[in-house]
């Protein structure tokens, strides 16, 4: 729908390291991680606009190839 779950979000995650994001229900940490693995992309009322960049390519570009990003960006 209209409802933005997340914006103007920027952060840098150390190389090699486990990130934990934590906070209260509702507040947009499962949409934001299912962003970077472009698991959005499955949800039919899911929308994206800006970018996401790592290691300076554009994850969000029609061309960025999902299965090896998914391989390289994991959630549990």
């Amino acid at each position: 729908g209209s409802f933005e779950a997340v914006k103007k979000v920027n952060l840098a995650f150390p190389e090699q390291t486990v990130t934990a994001l934590i906070g209260p229900s509702g507040c947009g940490k499962s949409t934001f991680l299912r962003s970077l693995n472009r698991m959005n992309d499955e949800i039919a009322s899911s929308s994206t606009t800006g970018h996401i960049w790592m290691d300076g390519q554009d994850l969000t570009a029609p061309e960025t190839d999902v299965i090896k990003l998914r391989q390289q960006i994991g959630m549990v």
